[in-house]
């Protein structure tokens, strides 16, 4: 019988905007067999208390869904506005036509804003039949309760833009990141699964580096790491892997992992 009280954590996706492999590219990691080379676009599904929630729905949302076989979700959490993190918005339909239920969607209020405008259609006043049924609910970036889960949204900066990661008790998922504010990562410390981005081996200006998402979880502690929205530009999983400090580990698609 499973636990209804564990977390259960599946990557859905842990590529950067372009995916894994890139269109027309023919470098060693594009063209490689090892499924774990193979990257959608990132969002992660955290079941939390019996609760299932969708942090950020890309282009890939609908393979996503079909793939880890979800046929129900309780809330979608934006981390921002970035295209590789809403345009799958559209394909929640499938939930509201056959749960016949509308989806709750949470975020800062300038991505709900920036998701009216790019969804049009979703939100006119004479809505046409058929669109997504949704619900767009700000949050502030102070813990709030959703469906009687406290979630603890982390403010962190893509490049000069304030963004949210998302703390579920022990687990803290945080993506997109280039600077982390002390007080932020006093929210994180004592989580004990930390998932972090780190887009390349060498600095970027908006993203960590593979070493600065290293360095970031010497910080905080955690038990154990993840490292997603991984470009092809940091090489081999299987490589890689193998020599990054213990407790570790870079994410692949499909990856799940259990919190008792």
């Amino acid at each position: 019988m499973k636990d209804q009280n564990a977390t259960v954590v599946t990557f859905l996706g842990t590529g950067t905007s372009t995916g894994v492999p890139v269109v027309a590219c023919n470098c060693d990691v594009c063209a490689s067999k090892d499924p774990r080379d193979k990257r959608l676009r990132t969002s992660v599904m955290v079941r939390h208390k019996g609760k299932t929630f969708i942090i950020d729905c890309g282009p890939d949302f609908r393979v996503q869904m079909l793939n880890n076989h979800v046929d129900d979700i309780d809330a979608i959490l934006f981390t921002h506005s970035h295209r590789d993190h809403i345009a799958g918005l559209d394909d929640v339909r499938g939930f509201n036509y056959i749960l016949n239920k509308r989806i709750a969607m949470y975020g800062q209020q300038n991505v709900l804003d920036f998701i009216t405008t790019s969804f049009p259609y979703i939100f006119a006043n004479k809505r046409y039949f058929g669109t997504p049924q949704v619900d767009l609910i700000p949050l502030d970036g102070n813990p709030v309760i959703i469906e009687k889960v406290k979630i603890v949204p982390i403010k962190v900066y893509h490049y000069k833009e304030i963004i949210f990661g998302y703390r579920f008790d022990d687990f803290t998922y945080i993506t997109d990141a280039s600077h982390i504010d002390d007080e932020e990562i006093e929210k994180v410390k004592g989580t004990r699964i930390l998932v972090v981005n780190a887009l390349r081996n060498s600095p970027h200006i908006s993203h960590f580096s593979l070493q600065q998402a290293i360095e970031l979880s010497k910080r905080i502690h955690p038990e154990q790491t993840y490292f997603v929205h991984m470009s092809h530009f940091i090489g081999k999983h299987a490589e890689l892997e193998k020599n990054l400090p213990a407790g570790m580990h870079l994410a692949y698609d499909g990856l799940q992992i259990t919190l008792a």
